[in-house]
């Protein structure tokens, strides 16, 4: 593989107005990515934000204040609540998307870095696309015999084509974990990529607000699980895991698996979505541990319990390897069993933790932290941290 480093920006101030734009695959979810963007907006409240979809009621509603640029398919609704049913279509409608500001910052993790940019693009990438790289991951094992399955392995050359296109465009890659540090350098044959950890942002300062029909769980505590309903999350574990505990679970998230899910689980399971973060501070602040055994590309929610004093069992792999020090704000766990969550959870339980430790842990992932990491890679025309 040929391999090619990344090419220094322009030395152009971002701070100068109309001089630099924000971009981002779809804003119709509240996720990691989406904090990132936001922490993006605060830095730049008056760039634009381009993106292909965007769906006020189920992202945070800081972006109604931005100024939001989206591709025609956005008119459509049925795309607009589920992008991934426009997989056909996005490298097009992408590849559309005319950003004219001369420095663009770019939140991705597949599409944005292959809108059409004038200038110069900082890629802040969450993970090389994984309906390419990692589709059988993505699909889950069931997915894979099903029609978007079937689909998705039929489009996979083309959308590699077009994905290697879009990345020899850019102009420097900045990875949101050392896995993805290491999959960008792989997967692009890119040298010397930065990292720059994302930022959590769940404050503990601010409000709480019980969630409706949660409110029971909230005495004597519960384990937690924060995770889109994806196959490779792995929350049927996380389930399974808590029945055998005997302790209660509440399942925040949406998803494709919502309803296959919601049939696994008893009566000690609560599921709510679409959350505020007074809800998700709630969340966070009356729950025993977290229960993290997905593969992530970037661990933020074990941060984010870590800011209130909650431990995570956490799969030993992937970003969880960045955001978890043992025994500090967390146990790793081996492999996503339910044997295997279920003995770590206890230990979890069993143990004495230090809060003031967690939360300090905490605060080298804080979006002061982020902004000022990223700030200076513009400054810096070599691009170092």
């Amino acid at each position: 593989m040929k391999i090619h480093a990344s090419r220094p920006l322009s030395a152009r101030r971002a701070s100068q107005p109309g001089r630099i734009a924000i971009a981002h695959d779809y804003l119709t979810q509240k996720g990691g990515a989406e904090r990132v963007v936001l922490a993006l907006h605060r830095m730049w409240p008056d760039a634009p934000i381009y993106t292909t979809f965007y769906n006020p009621e189920g992202t945070f509603p800081e972006f109604k204040k931005a100024r939001i640029i989206t591709s025609p398919l956005n008119r459509v609704g049925v795309l607009r609540s589920d992008p991934r049913r426009a997989l056909p279509l996005l490298p097009l409608a992408s590849s559309l998307m005319h950003v004219k500001e001369p420095l663009a910052v770019v939140s991705t993790s597949g599409w944005a870095h292959g809108f059409r940019y004038e200038g110069d693009t900082l890629v802040y990438c969450h993970t090389p696309a994984r309906w390419v790289y990692l589709l059988e991951d993505y699909l889950g094992e069931g997915g894979q015999r099903s029609l978007k399955g079937r689909v998705a392995r039929a489009l996979r050359p083309a959308l590699r084509a077009w994905d290697s296109a879009a990345q020899l465009r850019r102009t420097r890659y900045v990875a949101n974990s050392t896995v993805v540090k290491r999959r960008i350098e792989e997967v692009y044959g890119v040298a010397n990529v930065d990292l720059v950890f994302p930022p959590h942002s769940v404050s503990t300062d601010g409000p709480q607000a019980p969630i409706p029909g949660a409110e029971d769980l909230a005495e004597g505590g519960y384990l937690l699980s924060v995770a889109r309903l994806m196959p490779y999350k792995h929350v049927d574990v996380a389930i399974r895991a808590a029945e055998r505990t005997g302790r209660r679970l509440l399942v925040i998230g949406k998803g494709p698996e919502e309803a296959r899910l919601r049939a696994l689980a008893g009566q000690g399971v609560v599921f709510a979505q679409d959350l505020t973060d007074a809800q998700l501070r709630w969340a966070y602040a009356h729950a025993v541990a977290l229960i993290a055994a997905s593969h992530e590309d970037f661990g933020i929610t074990p941060l984010e319990a870590s800011a209130w004093g909650v431990p995570t069992v956490a799969l030993r792999a992937g970003g969880y390897l960045d955001t978890i020090v043992e025994g500090v704000n967390g146990v790793f766990v081996p492999e996503p069993t339910v044997e295997a969550v279920t003995d770590v959870v206890e230990q979890v339980l069993a143990q004495d933790w230090d809060r003031g430790a967690m939360q300090a842990h905490a605060e080298h992932f804080s979006e002061v932290a982020f902004r000022e990491r990223l700030a200076r890679l513009l400054d810096d025309p070599h691009g170092a941290v």
